[in-house]
Parts: structure tokens; sequence; C-alpha cells
């Protein structure tokens, strides 16, 4: 089903969204503008990562129908395929959607599997941000799991973002600390990513992620050493974000 064409600008409905739920929680916003009109039709996007769970769990709870997607770059690590079998599961995810690349743009692209080794913007490219952009062509806008604390450019998140004016981004838990995700996860029993407990506080792929050592930023095993700090599926302005990453050691 194409985007609902009838919706006014998204700069226009995104101001009034913020506007209207200024004051709500992460729940009141899952309630009600998921079934707002200024809305339109959204899906959630989850990587299955360290702190997925707590956000599947209330759109599985609050609003079930809600389409999942999963994008499966073929480079994840074993332990989060399992760990997206066992949370779909457990939570009875009803519309759960695996995104993949396309093989022969793979195969065109990344003949022998090594593109991450030379430009990981590319690789990211071919195989997460092309394949979730077309998926995400049949919707109005796309839940994420974004939130403020994590920083590196998202202090200042809203729940509702104008992604490039052609999609809205709605981000329930903008607001909740790190503490608030903990406690979450703890008093509804939710199951965590098994690589956490082996010091990976940020998921991504394998070849890309690492470790964190105490008093790292939980984001610095992601593409370590380099600038690179977002797989480019998050827009500002509908560019790719490409901000400093700071580690503190």
């Amino acid at each position: 089903m194409p985007r609902d064409m009838t919706l006014g600008p998204v700069a226009e409905r995104v101001g009034l969204l913020n506007a209207r739920y200024k004051h709500h929680s992460a729940t009141a916003v899952l309630e009600h503008a998921l079934k707002d009109a200024d809305l339109g039709r959204v899906a959630l996007v989850s990587s299955f990562g360290a702190e997925s769970v707590v956000l599947l769990h209330l759109v599985s709870i609050i609003a079930p129908e809600t389409p999942v997607l999963f994008v499966d770059t073929r480079m994840l690590f074993q332990e989060t395929l399992d760990y997206q079998r066992e949370v779909a599961e457990k939570l009875n995810l009803c519309d759960l959607r695996t995104i993949r690349a396309n093989p022969n743009r793979v195969s065109f692209e990344d003949p022998d599997g090594t593109l991450h080794q030379f430009s990981t913007d590319a690789c990211c490219g071919v195989r997460k941000v092309e394949p979730l952009e077309r998926a995400l062509s049949e919707f109005d806008g796309w839940i994420t799991g974004r939130k403020r604390f994590q920083g590196n450019g998202r202090e200042t998140v809203d729940f509702f973002e104008n992604e490039g004016d052609f999609r809205i981004k709605v981000n329930p838990l903008a607001h909740w600390g790190r503490e608030d995700i903990a406690d979450y996860m703890v008093n509804n029993r939710l199951p965590r990513h098994p690589l956490v407990a082996k010091g990976y506080p940020s998921i991504g792929c394998a070849p890309c992620t690492t470790p964190v050592k105490e008093g790292e930023d939980p984001r610095a095993g992601r593409w370590r050493n380099s600038d690179k700090v977002e797989c480019g599926i998050h827009f500002i302005d509908g560019k790719a974000v490409r901000l400093a990453k700071e580690n503190s050691l």
C-alpha cells in the first residue's frame, strides 16, 4: 500500500504532533499518536539490540498490530539472530518482517564480504539503508528507540522528527534515561541480549562491533577508531547523520 499522499506537509505535521503530545508519556505517545491522522501509517524498526526489547514490549501491548521491521544484514552476531527469535516468540509479535538486501546487489557491491573493511558507509548502505528504505516506502512514519541520553547528536531528540520532508520519525523513549530502561526490563522480566553481559552495550554487525571498556561511551564499540556514529538510517534535514564520536576513556 502506498503512503497516504493526502496528508499535509511533513514539517507541519511534526510541529502539530510535538505540540499535541509535548507533555505525554511514552505509553501515551504510542496509545494515541499511532492512531493520529496526522501521523499516518507507521512501522517499528528494531535491531533487536541491547535495549530494543523495551520498545518492542511496549508496542506488543499497546499497538500489537504495528508492523515490526528487522533488518538482517547477514553480518549480525549469531547471538542477535537467536535473541530475535526468542523475543519475537515471547512477545507474540504478530507482524514481524525480516528485511534483507537484494542478493544480486550484495554480490555486485560486496562479492567477497570485505566491503566493510574499506568503506563502512558503503557496506551499511547496501546491506541496511537501501533495504530499509524500500521497506519503509509504504509507510508515512517509523518508530525508533532513539533516546536523548545516548548523545552523539541525540540530546535534543523530540517525540516526532521530520525526516527529510518525506517521512516522520517517532521516538517514544526520547525522554527516558538509562535507569528507566533498566528498571523497565527488570520489572517486566524481559530477556536481555546475551552480548550485553559480555561487554557490548550497543550491538550492530559483528565485524564492526567491539566490546566496550569500563568508562567508555556505550557506543564506543560501534565502528571503533572511526568518526562514524550512525549506520545511515537516521537523517537530519534529509542527510545521513555524521557526527564526531566522543569517547571518554
